[in-house]
């Protein structure tokens, strides 16, 4: 793996790969983090504007590449970033990279198509609300912050959402999408040289703005249960969260082990309690989402209405009985998970793609690309007593959301 930092201030990461093809993520410290009260979903409508155009191409002419040239193509907006990334045969990265860099570096925001853009992200926003799990998690968020961003869903709602103009997507543009800000990642059968030449040949004369990058601002949650109806939902939804955000690196790698063991895969803890023993749903885990201005473990499952009471009983004893799986961290045990959390890491990032997504959203969020630091790689004579109190400091005072009809 090899590093290149621009004089403009682009960061670019390069992995080499047999084969032919190259993978590539352009990024930016430009999530809806970045977002003011009154600008919630403006990061995700960006997203979709750089796409309606630039000075050269017209939308249709993005598109009709996009088909021909990339095996693979999209954009996504999340909390801490932005990032917009493609595979293509190697021999084609030249214009794949070119038509990228013309969408990030010269979007044309015209009024033309922009009021359909807007109602195409409306409909989005429908969608993303019928998803019931999706739902739920919204609203624990919701329950659990007063003052975060992330109480509010990514792509905002719609009065926000359709009171933007032209002028207010072109300001937030502005603001974070500049070379200070950008991170480009590839993973390519091309040699480290001849890649770096195409990246700069597109890059490297690109100025834009300094981005001056808001300070992420955490809270305590709102402890307790929340219940929220939804009409024409089918059963129950249980979430619940743990803030993480207080946790040294070591504590973060405790706690991965710990819940590899407590709510991951079929021969967890919260499986075997509460589907294999007591029935009563088809899927229940726990998960942790380090990404910067996120910072949770949830616990999540979906149940009928009438088993919740009984699901919450068994979930909140198993958090309250964390000394009993003591006999679950022998030290065979413990050096068992760690071997499968990397490779389950292993495997995420075997698709190119998806190591150059990781790649640049890591340095992003952490100005680290060493993706195995808080997955098991750095965790040298780790006890059962270090884990068993690590999950006691943090599984403590959850929020609990009941999504239900």
């Amino acid at each position: 793996m090899k590093t290149y930092k621009f004089k403009n201030g682009i960061t670019m990461i390069y992995e080499h790969r047999v084969g032919q093809i190259t993978s590539f993520c352009i990024g930016f410290n430009a999530g809806a983090l970045m977002e003011s009260e009154d600008e919630m979903g403006i990061a995700h409508v960006v997203e979709h504007m750089v796409f309606k155009g630039t000075h050269k191409r017209s939308e249709f002419e993005i598109n009709k590449v996009c088909d021909e040239i990339f095996g693979f193509s999209n954009a996504m907006t999340n909390f801490p970033y932005s990032i917009y990334y493609g595979t293509t045969l190697s021999e084609d990265f030249n214009i794949g990279f070119e038509v990228y860099s013309d969408i990030i570096k010269s979007p044309s925001f015209k009024e033309e198509g922009f009021k359909e853009e807007i109602d195409v992200i409306c409909e989005e926003l429908k969608e993303w609300k019928d998803d019931s799990f999706q739902l739920c998690e919204d609203e624990l968020l919701n329950s659990a912050f007063k003052h975060r961003r992330i109480k509010t869903c990514i792509i905002g709602e719609k009065e926000i959402i359709r009171s933007f103009s032209l002028k207010d997507i072109e300001g937030f543009y502005n603001k974070y999408y500049n070379p200070d800000n950008c991170v480009i990642s590839v993973v390519s059968s091309l040699e480290y040289n001849e890649v770096l030449d195409i990246v700069k040949s597109y890059m490297a004369h690109w100025e834009n703005n300094k981005t001056k990058i808001k300070d992420i601002d955490y809270e305590e949650n709102s402890k307790g249960l929340f219940v929220r109806n939804k009409a024409g939902i089918e059963g129950a939804k249980i979430q619940y969260c743990f803030p993480i955000e207080r946790l040294t690196d070591r504590e973060l790698a405790v706690l991965n082990i710990f819940n590899y063991k407590f709510g991951r895969g079929t021969s967890s803890i919260l499986y075997d309690n509460i589907r294999t023993k007591a029935g009563l749903a088809y899927d229940v885990f726990s998960i942790i989402k380090n990404e910067k201005g996120i910072k949770l473990l949830n616990i999540c499952m979906g149940t009928s209405v009438h088993n919740v009471n009984k699901a919450i009983e068994i979930i909140n004893r198993l958090i309250s009985n964390i000394d009993c799986f003591e006999s679950e961290f022998s030290k065979d045990n413990i050096d068992s998970i760690i071997k499968s959390v990397k490779l389950r890491r292993e495997l995420e990032l075997e698709k190119a793609i998806e190591l150059a997504k990781a790649l640049t959203t890591n340095k992003i969020m952490n100005d680290n690309f060493d993706l195995f630091s808080l997955t098991g790689y750095n965790t040298l004579n780790i006890t059962k007593d270090e884990i068993i109190n690590t999950a006691k400091k943090v599984m403590i005072n959850p929020t609990i959301e009941i999504l239900r009809q």
